[in-house]
C-alpha cells in the first residue's frame, strides 16, 4: 500500500491536469446503502409495495406525489451519507493543485461539502428545489418540514420538485458535455468508490485519453486489470495520505 501511495504522489505531482469520479462508494463510506441494492431494495417493495424502481421516478411524482415524497423523505433525506475524510481530502488536493475537477454521482454534493469548488453534480442534489411553474427556490429544510406530505410552492401551490435525476430521465445536458470535456481534458483520471463498468459513468470514461487510470475502491472487480493502478481501500483511507 504505502509503494503505491507513494508513486500515486508522484502521478499526481506531475498531472498536468486531474479529474476524479466520485461512484456510489462515496456514500457506502459514510454508511448510505443506495436504494437500488438488494438488501435495501427488497425491504423497500416490501414497505412501500412498490419497488424503488417505480417509487423514485416523476411518473410518482406526478401522479402519486404522497407516496412520492414518503418515500423521499425516509428513505433520501432522513439518512444521509456521513461526511468522511474523503471530502476534506479532495478539497485540499484541489486547494493544492493536484485536483482539477470532481464529478459526482450521488445527490448528497459531498465534495463541495467536504470543500472542494470546481464540481459537476451530475444527477443534482438535494440542497436544490424549485416551482416547476413560477421557479421559486426552496431549501432542503423546506422539503423535510413541510407539515404537509406534499410540499407545496407558496405561490403556485402544486409540488415543489427537488432538482435530482430521477429513475429514468436524462442527465442535464449541459452537465454531461462539462462531463465529457472535463474527462477529455485529463491526463489522470481517478475513479473513486467506483468501477471501469459503472452504469453511471462507463459512457463518459471511454473519452479519457489520458496516461493515467487510477481505481480507488474497497472491493476487487474483474475490469481492473484495464486501470494503471488498483488501491483496494474506501477512498477515505487512501485519499487523505495524499495530502
Amino acid at each position: 500500500m504505502d509503494d503505491k501511495i507513494i508513486l500515486l504522489q508522484k502521478i499526481l505531482d506531475n498531472s498536468r491536469y486531474t479529474v476524479a469520479l466520485c461512484g456510489s462508494g462515496m456514500m457506502e463510506e459514510g454508511g448510505f446503502i443506495g436504494v437500488k441494492k438488494q438488501e435495501k431494495a427488497y425491504a423497500i417493495e416490501e414497505k412501500y409495495g412498490y419497488c424503488s424502481d417505480e417509487l423514485y421516478t416523476s411518473g410518482f411524482y406526478n401522479t402519486r406525489p404522497e407516496l412520492f415524497f414518503t418515500f423521499y423523505r425516509n428513505e433520501m433525506l432522513d439518512f444521509p451519507p456521513e461526511l468522511t475524510a474523503s471530502g476534506p481530502a479532495l478539497a485540499a488536493l484541489e486547494q493544492n493543485g493536484h485536483l482539477h475537477c470532481t464529478i459526482t454521482s450521488n445527490i448528497y454534493d459531498i465534495p463541495r461539502r467536504g470543500g472542494c469548488k470546481n464540481v459537476i453534480n451530475l444527477h443534482g442534489t438535494i440542497y436544490d428545489n424549485h416551482c416547476p411553474r413560477c421557479k421559486k427556490t426552496y431549501p432542503l429544510e423546506y422539503i423535510k418540514n413541510s407539515k404537509r406530505k406534499v410540499p407545496l410552492c407558496e405561490h403556485c401551490n402544486i409540488p415543489v420538485r427537488p432538482l435530482v435525476s430521477l429513475f429514468g430521465e436524462m442527465v442535464d445536458s449541459q452537465r454531461m458535455t462539462k462531463t465529457t470535456l472535463e474527462i477529455g481534458k485529463a491526463d489522470t483520471l481517478l475513479l473513486l468508490g467506483t468501477a471501469l463498468d459503472s452504469e453511471v459513468f462507463s459512457h463518459y470514461i471511454k473519452y479519457f485519453n489520458g496516461r493515467w487510470l487510477v481505481i480507488i475502491h474497497h472491493k476487487p472487480h474483474y475490469m481492473d486489470y484495464s486501470a494503471s493502478m488498483v488501491i483496494l481501500d474506501h477512498p477515505k483511507n487512501v485519499l487523505p495520505k495524499l495530502t
